[in-house]
């Protein structure tokens, strides 16, 4: 009876054995029969830290994208009943009981005994409840499509809800940071997407071609690289037409970042095709007459595009933080314009820190998006080579 029991013992363990194996192998064919991009997403996707990041980069691109509706108002809108307001979080308890809906108590205003100024204070008899979903200021979302709609605003229409308080114009901080991060993320892309362009040309051209060509171009990129960018900056912006409008500001500022920005990349992109410029597959399509700008577009450049992405990815951050601190020092893009540095020039003064310090809160954004962009490189560099871990 026993040895009939271990016989069938040994059978089951046997037929595991051969499904745990077949399982296996089926996966291990998977993985080796992948295609390059299904290779990196798959290590990407494991890395737990850079897949928080980019879900949160994602979430601030939306909220950049939509937002005409996630911000309750408009950038220049002024609420002059509640200046240098503190914010106003909304509840569902007070003293006077619990409410299912989200409500924030009533303002009044009263006169400070020793400057003599108008205050704005909280009443806590009064409520006034959120609503979702409602009808407010009149925008164009996504720049065309004509909208009243807006995220959440008050019941009240002649109250206002300021959820990051207000600036000393009565401006809304949550609504001027939220189109705030459509501008500095938009400079970003297209900033990097302009040096990435130069980069690709200009270091292509002198990867493959070497020689005199290589030397000339490497003479150029020194000396554009060592040129004091502080100063160029303070150049520039004194050289701006004042008369310019908020766009041209704005594309200005971007093209001069996109413009200044590609060396570091070009460098790289030349190293790269330097070092794969004598390999058997680019002789033979050399050979076989095939064009420059397809030897270099469609079999030198895809063996290292994921490192290239990589590269891009991690110059957003270097974007980002340029185009914040001229806004901040005033070199770059100026008022009524909101970034992220617009934003943060109004929090230069002790007066700030002391009494209105939610002007800071622009700040957690720039140090979010930093550090996101740098999580994300990091895992993509990781994932840039899929094989060394292959099973």
């Amino acid at each position: 009876m026993a040895d009939i029991t271990d016989t069938c013992a040994s059978m089951v363990t046997s037929t595991k054995g051969k499904k745990e194996s077949a399982k296996e192998h089926k996966k291990r064919l998977k993985y080796y029969s992948a295609s390059q991009w299904t290779l990196i997403w798959w290590r990407f996707r494991r890395h737990r830290a850079a897949m928080v990041a980019a879900a949160v980069l994602i979430f601030m691109a939306l909220l950049g994208i939509f937002a005409e509706f996630v911000a309750p108002y408009g950038p220049t809108s002024r609420d002059t009943k509640y200046l240098d307001g503190a914010p106003q979080v909304p509840l569902f308890c007070d003293q006077n009981g619990c409410s299912w809906r989200p409500f924030v108590h009533g303002v009044s205003t009263k006169r400070d005994p020793v400057t003599l100024r108008a205050i704005s204070v909280s009443d806590p008899d009064k409520r006034v409840y959120l609503t979702f979903f409602a009808q407010g200021e009149k925008t164009e979302l996504l720049g065309f499509i004509p909208s009243k709609t807006h995220l959440f605003l008050l019941d009240d229409k002649r109250a206002k809800l300021h959820l990051w308080g207000t600036d000393d114009l009565g401006r809304d901080v949550f609504s001027r940071t939220i189109y705030a991060t459509r501008t500095s993320l938009s400079i970003g892309v297209i900033g990097v997407l302009i040096s990435f362009v130069l980069a690709l040309i200009i270091g292509g051209v002198a990867g493959y071609a070497g020689g005199w060509v290589d030397n000339i171009i490497q003479r150029v990129t020194e000396v554009i690289r060592v040129v004091p960018i502080i100063p160029l900056y303070m150049g520039l912006a004194a050289a701006m037409p004042k008369e310019w409008s908020t766009t041209e500001v704005y594309f200005a500022m971007t093209l001069i970042l996109g413009f200044f920005g590609w060396p570091t990349l070009a460098r790289r992109i030349r190293s790269q095709l330097l070092s794969i410029r004598s390999e058997d597959y680019v002789v033979a399509a050399r050979l076989a007459g095939a064009r420059p700008l397809r030897i270099i577009s469609q079999h030198m450049l895809p063996s290292f595009t994921s490192f290239i992405i990589v590269d891009l990815v991690i110059s957003f951050p270097y974007m980002i933080l340029s185009e914040t601190a001229l806004s901040f020092v005033g070199l770059g893009l100026r008022p009524p314009t909101v970034s992220w540095g617009v934003l943060l020039q109004q929090a230069q003064s002790v007066r700030v820190i002391e009494q209105t310090p939610w002007l800071f809160i622009p700040a957690i954004f720039v140090v979010l998006a930093v550090l996101a962009f740098t999580v994300v490189g990091d895992g993509l560099r990781d994932a840039a080579d899929p094989y060394s871990d292959a099973r």
